[in-house]
């Protein structure tokens, strides 16, 4: 039964839930700031409201995970042996089963939450869905779906106070997430110096346009720069490495890297659009996330 349990673990990938409810934060940092709440005030008085939308969030990207690993079940037999469901660990039928049920959890707290919170979370599970069963496969269409599910989700926690009021920023989580999938096409075989490179460029675009976001709609650009500074270290340290070793080891290392690091970029919104502390404590995900990609794998 622990064998199981544990299996079942492995395939929601607990060392990225982090990053989910970190987008949530980060949400309703901006939310506050355009709807003109101070958003210290909300997350000391709305912890249930926020705690549903995390709760939200993290459910569909647990059930996402999980279903994709359902659809690689016969790739992974070949190159990821060592995963619980071609290990035997867990069947096909009861990884399915998990994943529409995280799934349908995610859609029914954010439902909890307001109409366009539940409304949000249905097309994010639609499109996690899509991803998983058709666009992965997809060189192009790939990244760009997975990177529409991370802007699905960062718009998943602006919705928070039952509107929208500003949306173009989600684009960033979309670029950002096209570059790390791009980078994780060498994970399995390595030399994809070409996509790497890509994938700085798409770096340098995505911190430009969060400093560019923050100075423009408020005065927090100074103290939000150590947390850029932060964010562009993390991202870029391992990415060089897997250039200048472009084996599957670093590449997927870099992929790591990229991953966990969404919750320094949360934490940059955090902090531009709320105070300093709202920042940092978005920023203790991250010992979190990394203490949980030591017992479980990241990709």
């Amino acid at each position: 039964m622990s064998n199981k349990l544990m299996g079942l673990a492995r395939l929601c990938r607990p060392a990225n839930l982090p990053t989910a409810a970190a987008d949530i934060f980060a949400g309703i940092a901006i939310s506050c700031f355009f709807s003109g709440i101070a958003s210290v005030d909300f997350f000391l008085v709305d912890t249930g409201t926020i705690a549903l939308l995390v709760f939200a969030s993290v459910f569909l990207y647990a059930g996402g995970v999980v279903l994709n690993d359902v659809f690689d079940a016969k790739l992974d037999a070949v190159e990821r042996p060592e995963r619980p469901i071609p290990s035997g660990v867990v069947s096909v039928k009861e990884a399915a089963i998990l994943g529409i049920v995280l799934l349908l959890l995610g859609c029914l707290f954010a439902n909890w939450v307001s109409d366009m919170s539940a409304s949000i979370a249905i097309i994010l599970a639609a499109t996690i869905y899509i991803y998983d069963v058709i666009a992965k496969s997809h060189a192009f269409f790939g990244p760009l779906v997975m990177g529409l599910c991370r802007g699905l989700n960062l718009l998943l926690g602006i919705s928070i106070l039952g509107e929208l009021p500003i949306v173009w920023i989600t684009i960033i989580p979309v670029l950002y997430i096209f570059a790390i999938t791009l980078i994780s096409r060498g994970e399995v075989h390595g030399d994809n110096k070409k996509h790497i490179a890509l994938a700085a460029v798409v770096y340098a675009v995505v911190i430009g346009l969060i400093a560019t976001g923050i100075a423009i709609h408020s005065t927090n650009l100074p103290i939000a720069a150590p947390f850029l500074v932060l964010f562009a270290f993390m991202i870029y340290r391992p990415l060089f490495k897997a250039y200048t070793d472009n084996s599957p080891e670093h590449i997927k290392k870099a992929v790591m890297a990229g991953v966990i690091s969404l919750i320094v970029m949360d934490a940059c919104w955090a902090v531009g659009f709320s105070n300093w502390y709202i920042g940092l404590g978005v920023l203790l995900l991250l010992p979190l996330s990394l203490m949980l990609s030591k017992l479980f794998a990241v990709t």
